[in-house]
């Protein structure tokens, strides 16, 4: 694998557009080497629509949790028709659900962390092992002001969990910038955004926000903010 000088990296791309991030580790990785982790959210779409106008050919993948709004497939499949491409989807595996499901009902998440994380790690966690194997970078839609625990985001980190590179192109943008992109380069978004919902995941852990609450503050909203982390991005210690 091309070894990347990342603390060089960081500083030259601070000054550069999401585009030119996405357009250098495409080119030295390779791009069937570097994939994109969509959830359909407003930063993932925009990251696609950045990579795709890129290269066509590049990869997209979506983890089929089982438990996502109806409104995040009807996205899932207009963004397919507007692209004219296919997401790679990655889904749980059967035998683990069906333990889970079986030993502590369906909503165990609502009973305690351990049960929530317990869930995310075979819904989430397994399959994005399994999609990881198979590149050399992912590139994520992450920005330091969703939460306290992203705050010190690189445009490029060592993932020390999976032993590839991870690329988060829009880690400065605020909220307004990716609104701004969306509505410039006319880019599908699903409709819960105008319904108050700020950060969409699975139905029953995500809720609307009010005005003034942080972006995260509807995702596993019965949790602390130093807890909201379902795993996919370990935090920083």
């Amino acid at each position: 694998m091309t070894k990347l000088d990342l603390e060089m990296l960081n500083e030259k791309f601070a000054k550069e557009s999401p585009e030119e991030v996405i357009r250098y580790i495409t080119k030295e990785l390779g791009i069937s080497n570097v994939i994109l982790a969509s959830s359909l959210s407003i930063e993932d779409q925009v990251l696609t629509d950045m990579l795709l106008k890129i290269d066509s050919k590049a990869r997209v993948f979506f983890i089929d949790t089982g438990r996502h709004f109806p409104k995040t497939y009807e996205l899932m499949a207009k963004t397919m028709r507007n692209y004219g491409f296919n997401y790679e989807v990655y889904a749980p595996e059967n035998k683990d659900i069906e333990e889970m499901v079986s030993k502590f009902g369906p909503n165990l998440f609502y009973d305690s962390i351990e049960h929530r994380k317990r869930c995310c790690e075979l819904r989430k966690v397994k399959p994005l092992q399994r999609a990881l194997s198979t590149t050399a970078a992912w590139i994520c839609g992450l920005r330091r002001e969703q939460s306290p625990t992203r705050k010190e985001l690189d445009f490029l980190e060592w993932d020390d969990q999976h032993g590839i590179y991870k690329i988060n192109p829009i880690a400065h943008w605020s909220e307004e910038q990716v609104w701004e992109y969306i509505k410039r380069e006319n880019v599908p978004y699903s409709d819960l955004y105008t319904n108050g919902f700020r950060s969409i995941g699975c139905e029953p852990c995500t809720r609307a926000v009010k005005p003034k609450e942080d972006v995260r503050s509807g995702r596993w909203w019965w949790e602390s903010p130093a807890n909201k982390e379902c795993g996919l991005h370990p935090v920083k210690r």
